[in-house]
């Protein structure tokens, strides 16, 4: 049962306890246990699992193995070798169907480049926030630009809503991060320092619909890089290149009134100024938070307690606010600009993925008794990690979108113990490397423009979908990218 060519083993075969969380594919309590050869690796047990004393399967179950919560990546000998472990353990295996990596389904074309892009879908927070079931098929992607425009799409790659222009009360430069707040509420934020509401309505067919702005809201100095909303408590968080986080409120009635001296002065102003009237309402912060020194490029909200922000900046910080005081509680500091950030919520309520000007991910521990704060670093990317998100299915799974041209997808168990030049920690490596479809074939992109990827989605319903340098939104789509939980 041993993998084709694999050399002999030192060691005589080893007790394996094979178990799995699939009732489907569950061994019976007699079969769990079998001596198998120490120089098999994942193939080989996989052969040894599909065979008639085993599971008999109809047609072969290609699997992966974890021992421990990490997945094997060498032969059994090398797994005792490395932990120091006789072949008189019995090892603890945990098997689960092979992924289907994420594949190439659709893109859908700009007229510039895509900076951000959001899913809302029945799974999405958006789309189960307010109770209101987004049903299948009507499923839908949200597009940011550098044109300074909002696009709405169906799956099919069919807009739906383009957003108005800056004469018509739209944004009046480049568009950096778009948020569903809502099946029918949008929030976008912009380099020209405001950030703007939208009522989002479609008509019956369900094949077009409006955007209509409802909100601007004014306080900023700086462009806005990022955004976060929560839906429930109607609040926004932005980050901000000029060092602060802003907090607000999507009600306007709740919201205070914008300070004068910013609607009279900044890009929009002349915007204002060539517009006869308006019917948008101004309004500024619930609160601005500035402690960051350098640009801020990202602020989240805690998944688990949305009175908790997070923000990421390029003075090497992650830093962590009780919104309800507005003040600072924590300080964090890493090696590195950071340019990106996610939260995962089910192994920690403030474990937090950072992406770096370094070409890697840092995972930090952010609780206040932390010992140590970094728990492990992602490594593969070849240029700056400018978005991530986190795997909706799993709460160890990660994509990154990088100006590299790829997305890259990480299972935090798929991890190694780091050389002395990567710091001697664990170590994850991707499990999967998503490329622009527009560069196959050795295909120029639209325009003869670059390949960077600036904004990346996961949704269970829809996939993965990032835009980037090719003016394109491109969407992947694969079963089990990284291994649910509880599969």
């Amino acid at each position: 049962m041993a993998d084709s060519g694999a050399q002999s083993s030192r060691y005589g075969p080893v007790q394996v306890h094979f178990i799995t969380n699939s009732p489907d594919i569950e061994l019976p309590e007699g079969k769990r246990q079998l001596l198998v050869p120490t120089n098999v690796r994942r193939y080989g047990l996989s052969q040894i699992l599909n065979s008639e004393s085993m599971l008999d399967t109809p047609a072969p179950i290609p699997f992966d193995f974890l021992i421990n919560g990490t997945f094997l990546r060498t032969t059994l000998e090398e797994y005792l070798t490395t932990n120091g472990l006789s072949s008189e353990t019995t090892l603890n295996l945990q098997y689960v169907r092979s992924l289907i990596p994420p594949l190439f389904e659709a893109s859908f074309e700009h007229d510039d480049w895509v900076s951000c892009v959001d899913i809302l879908s029945g799974s999405s927070r958006a789309g189960t926030w307010d109770g209101n079931e987004v049903a299948a098929g009507q499923e839908r992607i949200l597009s940011g630009s550098y044109d300074g425009l909002l696009r709405v799409w169906n799956k099919s790659g069919q807009t739906i809503a383009t957003s108005t222009a800056s004469s018509a009360g739209g944004h009046t430069v480049s568009i950096k991060s778009a948020k569903f707040i809502s099946p029918t509420q949008i929030a976008s934020s912009s380099l020209d320092r405001t950030i703007r509401v939208w009522k989002y309505n479609e008509a019956e067919d369900h094949f077009s619909g409006d955007l209509k702005p409802v909100l601007e809201l004014y306080g900023h100095k700086g462009g806005i890089e990022s955004i976060d909303v929560h839906g429930p408590s109607n609040r926004i968080l932005s980050a901000s290149t000029d060092g602060s986080i802003g907090l607000w409120t999507t009600l306007k009635n709740s919201a205070p009134a914008a300070d004068s001296t910013f609607l009279t002065s900044g890009p929009t102003a002349k915007r204002r100024k060539l517009t006869t009237s308006t019917s948008t309402p101004q309004r500024g912060p619930l609160s601005m938070l500035s402690s960051h020194t350098a640009p801020v490029t990202a602020a989240i909200f805690n998944p688990l307690d949305s009175t908790v922000a997070y923000s990421a900046s390029q003075d090497h910080t992650i830093r962590t606010f009780d919104l309800t005081t507005s003040t600072l509680v924590d300080t964090r500091t890493t090696s590195h600009p950071l340019l990106s950030l996610t939260a995962l919520p089910g192994i920690s309520t403030q474990l937090l993925a950072a992406g770096t000007s370094a070409r890697h991910i840092t995972l930090l521990d952010s609780r206040i008794s932390a010992q140590s704060t970094q728990v492990m670093t992602l490594r593969g990317h070849t240029n700056k990690i400018v978005s991530i998100c986190h795997d909706p299915k799993s709460n160890y799974g990660l994509v990154s979108g990088s100006h590299d041209g790829t997305c890259r997808v990480w299972d935090l168990r798929s991890s190694r113990t780091g050389t002395k030049d990567e710091g001697n920690g664990l170590v994850g490596e991707a499990v999967y490397v998503v490329e622009r479809d527009s560069q196959k074939g050795g295909k120029r992109p639209v325009g003869g423009e670059g390949i960077k990827v600036f904004g990346v989605a996961w949704d269970k319903d829809v996939g993965i979908v990032s835009g980037g340098e090719d003016k394109m939104v491109q969407v992947n789509r694969g079963r089990g990218v990284t291994r649910p939980d509880n599969p």
